[in-house]
């Protein structure tokens, strides 16, 4: 068994940079509380820490993590409550200006969702259900792109599912209210790790368009 002594050396690092000289950004946090900008729904997946990939300071973006980054319709919200309650603290305790539902590629869980298995063990039973939020846009890539491999689907499923989940936050009136009257904006990203490059839904064009894309190689790497 591998030991966390990483984690320990992370600390390390991270008390130097944030609670050491430069702690004047912890001690605004700790006396005046947090009040991020934006709520960040995205996946478990240990590649795709959202804070990370968009290099936020602490106190910038209310996180929650969950597999496959699924939001549960109002109408199962008590039924998911881990994750609709902490939407519920965003939006309602922390009043966040920007929901972002951030998918991406590679993403297991949407590939357990297309592989479609029958559960063996209580364990699978747990992640069917909670994957089956996203049946929908299961269905719809099976119409739209039924004679496509599995790869394929996956891909386009990684992103329908993320429509999903912009739909269904949708469905919660204390977010559909704020979003009518211009204080929350909904966003659906997908990170694609394959070439490192953020896209977002673009509702005018019904496609994810590129948002930034690739970092090119410097004239040194390039030569």
């Amino acid at each position: 068994m591998r030991d966390v002594s990483k984690f320990l050396s992370g600390f390390r690092r991270f008390q130097h940079s944030y609670l050491g000289e430069q702690h004047a950004l912890f001690d605004r946090l700790a006396q005046q509380g947090q009040r991020p900008r934006a709520l960040v729904i995205a996946c478990c997946d240990s590649r795709c820490d959202p804070a990370l990939l968009t290099d936020c300071d602490p106190g910038d973006m209310f996180v929650v993590r969950n597999v496959a980054n699924l939001v549960p319709p109002h109408v199962q919200a008590t039924y998911f409550a881990a994750t609709t309650s902490a939407i519920a603290f965003a939006v309602h305790n922390l009043e966040v200006e920007h929901i972002i539902v951030m998918g991406h590629a590679q993403c297991g869980g949407i590939r357990a969702l297309m592989e479609h298995k029958a559960p063996g063990c209580n364990e699978e039973e747990l992640i069917a259900k909670w994957l089956d939020i996203a049946e929908d846009a299961r269905q719809q890539v099976l119409h739209e792109f039924k004679d496509k491999p599995l790869q394929v689907q996956t891909h386009a499923c990684e992103q329908s599912a993320i429509l999903v989940s912009l739909e269904n936050l949708m469905s919660y009136p204390w977010i559909s209210s704020r979003v009518q009257q211009g204080k929350l904006a909904l966003h659906g990203w997908y990170f694609d790790m394959h070439n490192g490059e953020l896209y977002e839904y673009t509702p005018q064009t019904g496609m994810f368009e590129v948002l930034v894309d690739k970092l090119e190689p410097s004239a040194h790497e390039a030569s």
